[in-house]
C-alpha cells in the first residue's frame, strides 16, 4: 500500500488520555482527522464488512439484537483468551488499514492527523506518518477518567492499560507530546501551539 500524498500526523495515547479531545481542536482547525477507532465501529455496526468474517469466526453469539458485534461479550472473550484476539485482529485490521488509506487519501489540507489508539503497538502505520503525536497524562488520572466515563471497575482498567504499550516507552517513541493533566483550556492551546507547527513545516502555502 502506498503512502498518503500529504503529510500525516499519527495521534496516540493511552485510554483516557484524551485523544478524542485533541482530534477535535485539529478538526476545529479544518484539519482532516481519521480515527481508526470510528472505522472499528463502522465495520463492526450493523450490516457492517466485518461482520460476517466475525459471525464466521466467532458464532452468533457475539452480534447484538441490531447486527451489530455485541462489544461486551467480544471484549470479555478478547480478555479471557489472547487467541481470540489474534484471531479478531486479523479480521479487521487489514479492512481498517484500508479504509484509513483511502479516508486519508480522499481528504485535503496542508497535513492530516490519524488516531491509532494502539500507533506503536501494531506498527501498520508508521511508513505514513510524517510525525507522531502523543497525548500523555499521569496514570492515575488517566484511571479516574476511564472508570467514570467508561463506568469499569479500578481492574478492567488496569487491565486494559496493560494490554497498551508502557507509558514511558509510548514517550520515549514520539516525536511531539501534549501533556493533559490540567484544564481543558490548558490542552486546547498546546493543541494550537502544535497546529501552528504543523502549518510551518508541512503547509504548502502560507496560512
Amino acid at each position: 500500500m502506498a503512502k498518503p500524498d500529504i503529510p500525516v500526523i499519527g495521534l496516540t495515547g493511552g485510554i483516557g488520555s484524551g485523544k478524542s479531545a485533541v482530534a477535535d481542536r485539529f478538526a476545529a482547525h479544518g484539519i482532516p482527522v481519521v480515527d481508526t477507532d470510528q472505522i472499528a465501529h463502522d465495520l463492526t455496526g450493523p450490516d457492517g464488512a466485518a461482520m460476517p468474517a466475525i459471525l464466521q469466526a466467532f458464532g452468533p453469539g457475539v452480534q447484538s439484537a441490531n447486527g451489530a458485534l455485541d462489544r461486551t461479550v467480544m471484549r470479555q472473550r478478547v480478555f479471557a483468551d489472547p487467541a481470540v484476539r489474534k484471531v479478531l485482529e486479523a479480521i479487521l485490521h487489514p479492512m481498517i488499514r484500508q479504509a484509513s488509506f483511502e479516508a486519508l487519501s480522499q481528504s485535503g489540507g496542508p497535513y492530516r492527523v490519524l488516531v491509532v489508539p494502539l500507533l506503536f503497538e501494531t506498527g501498520h502505520y508508521q511508513p505514513w506518518l510524517a510525525r507522531t503525536l502523543v497525548v500523555d497524562c499521569d496514570e492515575a488520572l488517566q484511571k479516574e477518567r476511564v472508570m467514570r466515563r467508561n463506568g469499569l471497575s479500578q481492574e478492567a482498567v488496569a487491565a486494559i492499560m496493560a494490554a497498551q504499550l508502557p507509558r514511558a516507552e509510548r514517550l520515549a517513541r514520539a516525536d511531539d507530546v501534549i501533556v493533559n493533566n490540567g484544564a481543558l483550556e490548558e490542552l486546547m492551546l498546546q493543541v494550537d501551539d502544535k497546529h501552528h507547527y504543523y502549518l510551518a513545516n508541512f503547509a504548502k502555502t502560507p496560512q
